[in-house]
């Protein structure tokens, strides 16, 4: 490929300031002076409480998205739907790098840092304390039916079904070690769903489908996948697993239960909140046959095509269901994409990362800048794109407002409320500020247009040299790096020995938000 037209500078350009074409779908931009284009009118037309529908990708980057990505191989005709029907966020920002500490920080509207730093392991318990109150939570008690289909990836109290003889295997356990016909407790269930349909994780044991707090199969052998990738490794973890176990009909099977789900709720009294994390397109990457060749980004594209349609049979339920009108939908992503990104450039030409720069677990912009849309009938300007700097953390606060529940001071501590962003009549920033962290003792924190890496590197996830090179990264002499992502959004000019003070004062107030505690502007002193 021509590594001049793909570089993170050149892609971004195509991108700038004023009304704008995405993907081919034309999104007229008027920006106010917060970021956020304003649509029209000022009244409040949701007297009722809004369903919500909150959907969660699984390893999609943030150029996966044809509407952001002009030159992407993918074709995402909903996700390009969903956008031009709400708002795409172009500064958008997961908790983490990974897995686990994203979703804590999107149920819980708190940095997931606080708490800890790393995923939640083969057959390990719950990261979310009991006392901690989610969003799943706070909807039921404003009278939600709450439902999570996917992928949890939290924890449970697997010790509760370990046999007394058991040796407490993790990471490669006999199937014999469990009484799979005991419930297993702080799950979904225990922290606000009313109901849970899943496979837990898809690459984890056990391998077999959960309905609530039962498997609703005991596994019986050894995990071995079936079909074996065409693309990147299964990355299975060894454990147990359900006999004739096939990777790639989870995603199918997911998405007929939430289609069943939303058609179950129709015509009830109660307002419902259904949190639907995919499993795609994390690995195992398995498009299903009828998928396969879809895409001109390999078989990892034809999954996240697969993937789109999928959000096309969710939005279609809701039609069907009579309650598309009185529905927010927020689509987002946990992290950047995997390492298999990388050869993906160079075989395809696709750029999963899109302009920016680093993948999943860095703290490079593209470890945890990601997709984020959000359409809202009645609230959300249709075609509005908004490039405020905002975060998952801010879902909870965010979603408080919409159904008028005051958070109480020990929740949510660092969620800021999106409202006036979504509503566009906001003259000022919600959030000045963003702390960016995978690793213990690895951080960056971004203040207005700029980025401190407090590291040599923003990189975890390793680059290969013939890409380090055709983007222009060099080593970095300094301690650390800063950046102006106005003007350099692929991080390639460090301006750190030039802003000596500029620097200082951003590390000052990371640890001061490390220290507080909390940084919602609710709770400012």
């Amino acid at each position: 490929m021509d590594t001049d037209n793909s570089s993170p500078r050149g892609l971004w350009n195509e991108m700038g300031p004023g009304p704008r074409v995405l993907g081919g779908i034309a999104l007229a931009l008027t920006l106010a002076p917060a970021g956020c284009a304003l649509p029209p009118g000022d009244q409040d037309p949701t007297p009722r409480l809004p369903n919500i529908v909150l959907i969660y990708a699984d390893d999609m980057g943030y150029g996966d998205l044809a509407i952001q990505n002009p030159e992407s191989r993918i074709p995402t005709p909903n996700l390009d739907r969903l956008a031009s029907e709400g708002m795409c966020f172009t500064d958008a920002h997961s908790s983490s790098g990974i897995c686990t500490p994203s979703r804590y920080a999107l149920l819980t509207g708190r940095y997931h840092w606080r708490e800890f730093h790393g995923i939640v392991n083969v057959f390990e318990g719950s990261v979310i304390a009991p006392e901690r109150l989610t969003l799943p939570e706070m909807l039921k008690q404003q009278g939600y039916v709450t439902g999570c289909i996917g992928k949890w990836h939290l924890g449970w109290d697997w010790d509760a079904i370990r046999r007394p003889e058991s040796p407490g295997t993790k990471l490669g356990a006999s199937p014999e070690e469990f009484d799979w016909s005991l419930a297993i407790p702080d799950g979904p269930l225990d922290h606000g769903f009313d109901s849970y349909f899943g496979d837990d994780v898809p690459n984890f044991p056990p391998y077999t489908w959960f309905r609530d707090e039962h498997v609703l199969a005991a596994p019986t052998v050894a995990f071995a996948p079936d079909p074996v990738p065409a693309e990147g490794a299964a990355e299975g973890r060894a454990g147990p697993m359900v006999e004739g176990w096939k990777l790639d009909a989870v995603m199918p099977r997911l998405t007929e239960e939430v289609v069943d789900w939303i058609h179950g709720q129709s015509g009830g009294e109660a307002p419902f909140f259904l949190y639907f994390p995919w499993t795609s397109p994390h690995a195992p990457i398995v498009p299903t046959e009828e998928w396969k060749g879809r895409s001109a980004a390999g078989p990892y594209g034809d999954f996240v095509a697969q993937s789109d349609a999928t959000l096309g049979r969710v939005l279609e339920a809701l039609e069907a269901a009579g309650v598309a009108d009185d529905t927010l939908v927020i689509f987002t992503s946990d992290n950047g994409p995997e390492h298999y990104a990388y050869p993906r450039v160079r075989n395809t030409g696709h750029r999963s990362m899109g302009p920016l720069r680093g993948l999943k677990r860095d703290i490079w912009e593209g470890g945890h800048r990601i997709p984020f849309l959000a359409r809202w009938p009645g609230v959300v300007a249709e075609g509005t794109v908004c490039e405020a700097l905002v975060s998952q953390v801010d879902v909870m606060a965010t979603i408080a407002t919409a159904v008028g529940f005051e958070l109480p001071d020990d929740s949510a501590e660092d969620s800021h409320d999106l409202t006036p962003l979504l509503k566009g009549v906001l003259d000022t920033t919600i959030r000045d500020s963003l702390v960016h962290n995978t690793r213990k003792d690895h951080y960056a924190i971004r203040v207005g247009d700029w980025v401190l890496i407090d590291a040599k590197s923003g990189g975890i996830s390793r680059v290969p040299g013939w890409f380090a090179e055709a983007s222009g990264h060099v080593p970095n002499p300094h301690e650390a790096a800063l950046f102006n992502l106005r003007e350099d959004l692929g991080q390639l000019e460090n301006l750190f020995s030039e802003n000596p003070d500029r620097v200082a004062q951003m590390r000052s107030l990371l640890q001061r938000i490390r220290e507080e505690g909390h940084s919602a502007p609710r709770l400012a002193d």
